[in-house]
This record gives C-alpha cells, sequence and structure tokens, in this order.
C-alpha cells in the first residue's frame, strides 16, 4: 500500500521525486477513469475516496486533483469540493477548433520528416482501428483514434504540440464519454483515416492537410450534434 506519511529518509531529493511520481500517476488514474466514463462530467470526485481505493494518503490526493484542476478537467468549489468539469457542447467545439490548428501544422511538418517506418507505423494504427470498429470495441476505437493522430504529431518532431494534444485530446475524450462513440457506426470512424493514409503514403503534404481539416471538422459535427442530444435527454 503506497503511503506518503512513511518515514522519509534523511535525504529529501529521492523522496520527492517519488512524492511527484505519486501525484502524476494518481492524475493518469483520474484522467483513465473521466476518459472511459467511470467519471462523469459534473461528477464529485471525493479526494478522501480517491486515496482510500488508491490505496495513498490524502495528500497526493489533493495535489493531483489540483494538478487536474489546473488542466481544466477537474473544478473545485469551496466547501463543496472537487468535481469533473462539465463540458458543454459550445466548449467542444472550441477544442476542436484549436485541436485542427495544432494537427494541421503537425501535419505539414510530419510530411517533411516521414520515413517508411513512420508510415508502416501508422499504416498499423489505422488496420487496428479497422478490427476494433468490426469487433464493435467502441470506447477502445476511441482510444486508438487519438494513438493515431498523436503519432501524427509525434512524426512533426515538436514535443510540445504533442503535449499540448495529449492535453486536448482528454477533454475531448471526457466529453465523447457522455455519448460514448465519436459516431453511430464505428466502422465510419475506422475506415475515415484512409482518405489521411493514402495522402501519407503519397507525400502529399497539401492533399494531407485538405483531408485532415475535413476529417476533424467532420468529427467536430457528429460529436457536438451527439453531445447536445445527450445533454437534451430526460435523465435516468
Amino acid at each position: 500500500m503506497l503511503n506518503d506519511d512513511a518515514a522519509a529518509p534523511p535525504s529529501t531529493t529521492f523522496q520527492a521525486l517519488q512524492s511527484d511520481d505519486l501525484v502524476t500517476r494518481i492524475a493518469d488514474q483520474v484522467v483513465r477513469a473521466i476518459g472511459d466514463g467511470r467519471l462523469r462530467p459534473g461528477a464529485k470526485v471525493a479526494e478522501a475516496k480517491l486515496a482510500r481505493e488508491l490505496g495513498t494518503s490524502r495528500a497526493p490526493a489533493r495535489e493531483a486533483l489540483r494538478l487536474l484542476e489546473s488542466q481544466g478537467l477537474i473544478v473545485s468549489h469551496p466547501r463543496r469540493g472537487f468535481f469533473v468539469h462539465a463540458y458543454d457542447a459550445d466548449e467542444l467545439a472550441d477544442i476542436y477548433d484549436l485541436r485542427e490548428a495544432l494537427e494541421l501544422h503537425a501535419a505539414e511538418t510530419a510530411m517533411a520528416r516521414i520515413t517508411e517506418a513512420d508510415v508502416a507505423r501508422l499504416t498499423a494504427q489505422v488496420a487496428l482501428l479497422h478490427k476494433l470498429a468490426e469487433a464493435g470495441q467502441a470506447q477502445e476505437l476511441v482510444v486508438e483514434d487519438y494513438a493515431f493522430h498523436r503519432m501524427l504529431c509525434e512524426i512533426g518532431g515538436n514535443r510540445r504540440i504533442v503535449k499540448l494534444f495529449d492535453h486536448i485530446s482528454t477533454e475531448l475524450r471526457a466529453g465523447i464519454a457522455i455519448v460514448g462513440r465519436l459516431y453511430n457506426d464505428p466502422v465510419t470512424l475506422a475506415g475515415t483515416h484512409e482518405p489521411l493514409m493514402e495522402a501519407i503514403r503519397d507525400r502529399d503534404a497539401e492533399r494531407l492537410k485538405t483531408e485532415l481539416r475535413e476529417h476533424l471538422e467532420d468529427a467536430r459535427i457528429h460529436v457536438v450534434r451527439l453531445y447536445r442530444d445527450a445533454a437534451e435527454a430526460p435523465g435516468d
């Protein structure tokens, strides 16, 4: 059982690193719970319950929630505690706008750097998307869809863009958790990556940017519409 209340060694340098790592690991657990829908938008995240279930003390749990608050995934209210940020449809549309600008830049730089090994890796990822779609594994499909786009950002070579993409994708997955899917038909989602791969194989940066813009705008339309429908639906 993890416990940051245990006695620290005389030198606190390595203990501090362990503590930071613990906070990050707790935050990662919360992010995963938000992304897969176990923590719904607007849900309360009790630090005592979080600490108990993860086998740690409340201090790092609180730090992890503060970290996620600084990233916009968690909000806090005086005397009420921490809650999952309840995004609205307009916020999701804004995030998609930012994502589009980010990925279009990454795609352009990626085409100047891409190798045959990169193309093979992206091709394998799209094959995985088709496999998950055919199996009807919608949640896994969303995760691997973002993994494909992250790969493209990585190939672009700008680590700050990759870091920003990670933050954006977590926010979008939190919103998508409400509707449970990007498209009504998972096979459609997988298929939307084929035009991207054709442009990538041809090393055509302009065509890739055109296809990517259409791909992301189509995703935004679907997600925002599904999100609004879910928000307007009567509660259970």
